[in-house]
């Protein structure tokens, strides 16, 4: 499940991009704090759309985990206690759209050059 971790890895490099713009100090334990729900949303993601049947395709998989990343993510935030404002819910949208639905989009482009010098 090589996506899965690639995944889980841009959320946690949002995550602490965030931290590093916001806050400083508790590097691990604060970025982990900030990327739980997200994880826990892009979990629940893959399990309820069954992403690994094409964990690659922009549609329906880069889209659902990316959004179910973001609501759940928002969603867990606002019943922890956890900061959840319009500006915050932006940033996380647009950021894990280029994230994660960033490197589908190479990874298709990527087919669609190496089927295209197969065939000549």
């Amino acid at each position: 499940m090589l996506a899965a971790f690639t995944d889980a890895l841009l959320i946690l490099v949002f995550a602490a991009a965030g931290r590093d713009a916001h806050q400083r100090g508790e590097i691990i334990t604060g970025v982990l704090a900030t990327a739980w729900p997200f994880l826990a949303g892009a979990a629940v993601s893959w399990l309820a759309l069954r992403l690994w049947r094409a964990p690659l395709a922009v549609w329906p998989a880069g889209v659902g985990v990316w959004l179910g990343t973001v609501s759940i993510g928002m969603l867990l935030r606002a019943v922890t206690g956890q900061t959840v404002v319009l500006p915050f819910v932006i940033v996380a949208l647009l950021s894990l759209a280029v994230l994660l639905l960033g490197y589908r989009l190479v990874a298709a482009g990527a087919r669609r050059f190496g089927a295209r010098a197969q065939r000549g």
